[in-house]
């Protein structure tokens, strides 16, 4: 069973557990407020990733991906991400409308979600940035945060959230075309996630 703190961690039915990955802890408590509020019709994912230990430091041979296998610290890498796939896994309506792919690129940790969907209900910047706002303060209090300033990765290292939606950057069309941005440092982040989930065996 895969257990996402913020989405359904109080399922404890199974003895062996997943917890999921540092871009699925990110962008799947955002997708379960936006299916709770505004509805989503479909989505897809981006994820600009700091390069992983998957990837080589020089070019050189990959087990099952040609692009990884280049020098990571000197390339973008366009390359599969497992993170939508557990998404529909864990809000099963979403399934056949939840997508995406990751962008590895060369720094070392802080990696951003870039999730584009259609909303089923209109909505509006101003909207969207109070429920984020609202949810930030209330059930998802410590995995999701907001922040409204200019920052870069950098200023997210050592972040403890699974995600901070970036509300300057949310953007809609047409009142149902949406584009959201968060940010996660998906090695500490992840980490305490982690460790809550130990804390809660």
């Amino acid at each position: 069973m895969t257990s996402v703190i913020g989405v359904n961690e109080a399922d404890r039915s199974k003895q062996i557990f997943s917890n999921a990955s540092c871009t699925t802890n990110c962008i799947a408590p955002i997708t379960k407020i936006l299916k709770e509020t505004v509805g989503i019709e479909k989505a897809m994912l981006n994820t600009i990733h700091s390069y992983t230990n998957d990837q080589n430091l020089q070019d050189n041979s990959h087990k099952k991906d040609l692009r990884r296998a280049r020098a990571a610290a000197y390339n973008i890498v366009p390359t599969s991400t497992g993170a939508a796939k557990s998404v529909t896994g864990l809000l099963p309506s979403l399934k056949g409308k939840f997508d995406g792919l990751a962008i590895r690129v060369p720094t070392l940790t802080v990696s951003l979600a870039d999730i584009t969907l259609v909303t089923k209900r209109p909505t509006t910047v101003e909207k969207l940035q109070n429920i984020f706002t609202e949810a930030s303060r209330g059930d998802y209090k410590k995995i999701v945060a907001v922040t409204d300033q200019p920052l870069v990765s950098s200023d997210f290292i050592g972040c403890e959230y699974s995600a901070v939606v970036d509300l300057s950057l949310i953007q809609v069309i047409d009142g149902n075309l949406v584009k959201i941005i968060a940010w996660y440092d998906n090695e500490w982040g992840y980490t305490c996630r982690l460790m809550e989930q130990l804390l809660k065996i």
